[in-house]
């Protein structure tokens, strides 16, 4: 018995390895571009992390942002009291958990001197006043649209406090949503008493 082949037709699979063999180049060029933006991101990553600690005994960098209600805040005319800066997103879905606590926390010891600011980091500033507007507190909600506050603050996830104490130095850093927890209110007591507790990063 005899196969004939029709040698004016390549077989199926020889069409898939042309295919692929065409592909080649195109691939080998886009690879570099790949992996060197998969580097760069983890670099920025690293960088933000490793910032963040670096923040502790420093002069928190000051900063001015409009409210999503009422007028603009500018930290350093805040300088004498203790202040609570959280960053917060309408996207995050423990941050409205954490502004209610932050707001109790504020009704407490307001009238010792402590201040709170909670700026978003939201790239629409429609959704962040919404969001605001639907989570009221007694405290500014502020706008952060063009992220250059959350970037001088190292910010890499949310929600995320800095303490700073009565001569504007940050003490503390809080990554977890836990502000009513017994060690946040240690940190914030201190502040408030201005002493200076061993300073430190909190998960």
């Amino acid at each position: 018995m005899y196969l004939r082949f029709d040698s004016r037709r390549a077989p199926a699979n020889d069409v898939k390895l042309a295919a692929m063999i065409d592909r080649t180049p195109t691939i080998r060029r886009r690879l570099p571009a790949v992996l060197g933006l998969a580097v760069l991101a983890a670099l920025v990553t690293m960088a933000a992390r490793a910032a963040s600690p670096t923040l502790i005994g420093r002069t928190a960098p000051d900063f001015a942002l409009p409210a999503a209600v009422g007028s603009n805040v500018r930290l350093s005319e805040y300088r004498g009291q203790a202040v609570i800066i959280s960053f917060w997103s309408s996207r995050c879905s423990v941050c409205a958990g954490q502004l209610a606590r932050l707001d109790r926390l504020y009704s407490t010891y307001r009238s010792s001197g402590l201040v709170v600011l909670a700026v978003s980091v939201d790239d629409d500033p429609m959704h962040a006043e919404q969001y605001a507007r639907a989570h009221a507190a007694s405290f500014p909600l502020l706008l952060d649209t063009s992220k250059a506050v959350s970037r001088a603050y190292a910010i890499d996830r949310l929600p995320w406090s800095v303490l700073i104490d009565r001569s504007g130095i940050v003490r503390y850093l809080r990554g977890d949503d836990r502000a009513d927890d017994d060690s946040y209110v240690a940190q914030i007591r201190a502040l408030l008493d201005d002493t200076v507790a061993p300073p430190g990063i909190s998960p």
